[in-house]
């Protein structure tokens, strides 16, 4: 394996910086490595976009997150918390489309369908932001201000009082005091005040219970509340998040694949004409191309069905020793690379048929330029054609499977 990875990557190294058997200049090769890194950021920018191309699961779920925070809460005033989120940011928005227009609008720029449960969820939260209960909370948040106001007072009135106090024992004359609150009036006022705040906080508690208990406000606690409909839409999302990063390298591979294909057949076309400069860029194209497909397919095999699959496994059979995926992982990515390799020896990079190819077309077995049959030696690059068959020692052309005389089969050494 090793004597064939070294061949592979004398092959791959000698494709990128020869030109007919001649090396690239330092100005060639500077505009080749260019072409090259504007070409590689062009492909991650182009897989980027067409791997969000499919909807992704939060936006084919957009109420998934939200109902599920709200079910974790404990908080006795969460009904209000949840309905009060989205009042407010109507408040602070200026945006005034409809949360179903919100929700609905990432299934007209994506491939996919966003949940008719989400939908129904959004028409609800619609219906509790009417103008009745947007007022009710822009009167809450005026009257929290106020209670921040008196209570910020409070304080500068403690404050005060407390140096006021602080004079006296160090025999500050009071004409001569830099502060304004006497005892008297500071309990008066602070007295004032809490009382103040008391009847605010009384007034926002009944605007609370007002605005949950409206009809619309009940109906949307409701449907928060029905543990069928949330366990729907939960187990839709987790199966959508896992099959994700499976469609992501569909889509990727879809992108990827007719350009490796396109790239691969100029190659080949360029070697047999001997367009010496087209095959040298197309062959770079074929590396770019290659390139980002690897690293997705590795970052697949780090976060999708595989690794889900593995994950559970060592779940169900070792419990939680979940670092053991890294000890199968060292084990298994060696083995994939050694498929690609195998691969790439086999079919994509398979000398014998290239040879036979190249025999065909009366071309050199190493440079692919034309010659005439009779020639033993190529003019262009000097390689020697033929080799000895072991069987019947006559001349046969080299990495081919059986001898063209006796037709004993060839082991290549």
């Amino acid at each position: 394996m090793l004597s064939q990875l070294r061949r592979l990557l004398i092959q791959f190294f000698r494709k990128t910086r020869i030109i007919g058997n001649e090396p690239l200049n330092k100005a060639s090769l500077i505009v080749i490595i260019a072409i090259d890194i504007f070409i590689l950021i062009n492909v991650f920018t182009g897989l980027d976009d067409i791997s969000r191309w499919y909807i992704s699961p939060y936006q084919a779920y957009p109420c998934h997150s939200e109902w599920k925070n709200y079910r974790s809460q404990t908080q006795p005033d969460k009904d209000y918390r949840i309905i009060a989120s989205f009042l407010n940011n109507n408040l602070r928005s200026t945006n005034q489309t409809s949360f179903h227009q919100q929700y609905q609008k990432p299934a007209t720029e994506h491939l996919g369908t966003v949940s008719q449960i989400c939908l129904n969820y959004a028409d609800y939260k619609d219906k509790v932001r009417n103008p009745e209960n947007i007022q009710i909370q822009q009167n809450i948040d005026s009257q929290q201000k106020q209670i921040s106001q008196l209570e910020k007072l409070n304080r500068d009135i403690r404050t005060q009082y407390d140096s006021t106090l602080l004079e006296k024992i160090a025999g500050q004359p009071r004409d001569r005091s830099i502060n304004l609150v006497e005892a008297a009036k500071a309990k008066q006022e602070l007295d004032q005040n809490n009382t103040n705040i008391s009847q605010l906080k009384e007034q926002i508690s009944n605007l609370k219970k007002q605005l949950i208990t409206q009809e619309e406000s009940v109906n949307f606690i409701a449907l928060l509340n029905n543990q069928g409909q949330f366990n729907t839409i939960d187990r839709q999302y987790k199966k959508a998040s896992f099959w994700y990063p499976s469609i992501q390298l569909g889509f990727q591979a879809l992108f990827l694949l007719p350009l490796i294909a396109i790239g691969l057949a100029i190659h080949n076309f360029a070697q047999q004409k001997g367009y010496g400069l087209i095959a040298l860029i197309s062959w770079h194209l074929l590396v770019i191309f290659f390139v980002p497909l690897i690293i997705k397919i590795f970052e697949f095999l780090q976060i999708g069905i595989i690794f889900k699959f593995i994950s559970d496994v060592i779940t169900t059979l070792l419990g939680q020793l979940l670092f053991l995926v890294s000890y199968v992982y060292i084990l298994v990515i060696p083995l994939v690379g050694f498929g690609i390799i195998k691969l790439f020896q086999k079919i994509i990079f398979n000398t014998k048929l290239q040879a036979a190819n190249r025999i065909q077309q009366s071309r050199c077995l190493k440079c692919a330029k034309k010659i005439r049959t009779s020639d033993s030696y190529c003019p262009h690059c000097g390689y020697y054609q033929y080799v000895e068959c072991q069987n019947c020692h006559q001349f046969t052309h080299k990495h081919l499977s059986y001898c063209s005389h006796c037709g004993h089969e060839q082991n290549e050494v």
